[in-house]
């Protein structure tokens, strides 16, 4: 588990990333070391109240949590294709919650996931879809209708991890910082 300095230093270098660049100022360089220079993938959601504000990520644990976290963080507020850009406006009332990915493990159905322990990714004929762990529990799934919404996101049919779809399981790490007042 990450020690709570590090999970508030991942934090921080998100926020400043996100406001450097919805304010159109230059994004600040973090040192990369200590936790920054850990190679993971990772996950940026942003919310505004209970809402969903942003969601973008880097599944390969292939380069420095310092690089990953910012960027992901500035294409959560300005690249998800759901939602319009984050205006300065909601700045202050965004909160942003970070997921650490750990190891992908290959699975063959439900029997293999664990509702609020397992994030999943299916990949089937050049598409692919990831779930984070959290998703399952906020929606209240079960196993099996984790995976067709992950194969839905993929924009494969519901169904395709029973018909030769790749699946794996992984488990991720997530905090977030307190709501602001």
């Amino acid at each position: 588990m990450t020690p709570e300095a590090d999970r508030r230093r991942l934090l921080e270098i998100a926020r400043l990333a996100i406001e450097a660049h919805t304010t159109k100022r230059p994004i600040p360089v973090p040192d990369i070391a200590g936790v920054l220079a850990t190679r993971g993938g990772a996950f940026v959601t942003l919310h505004i109240g209970s809402e969903l504000r942003g969601c973008i990520g880097h599944l390969e644990a292939d380069q420095p949590l310092g690089e990953v976290v910012p960027r992901c963080a500035i294409a959560a507020a300005s690249e998800d294709p759901r939602f319009p850009p984050v205006t300065e406006n909601e700045l202050r009332k965004l909160v942003i919650e970070l997921s650490l990915l750990g190891m992908l493990e290959p699975v063959s159905g439900p029997a293999d996931v664990e509702i609020g322990h397992h994030g999943l990714v299916v990949s089937q004929s050049g598409r692919r879809g990831l779930l984070l762990p959290q998703v399952a529990v906020e929606w209240d799934w079960e196993a099996e209708a984790f995976l067709a919404h992950t194969c839905h996101k993929a924009g494969l049919p519901r169904d395709a991890w029973k018909r030769g779809a790749k699946l794996w399981r992984f488990e991720a790490e997530v905090f977030a910082e307190s709501p602001m007042a």
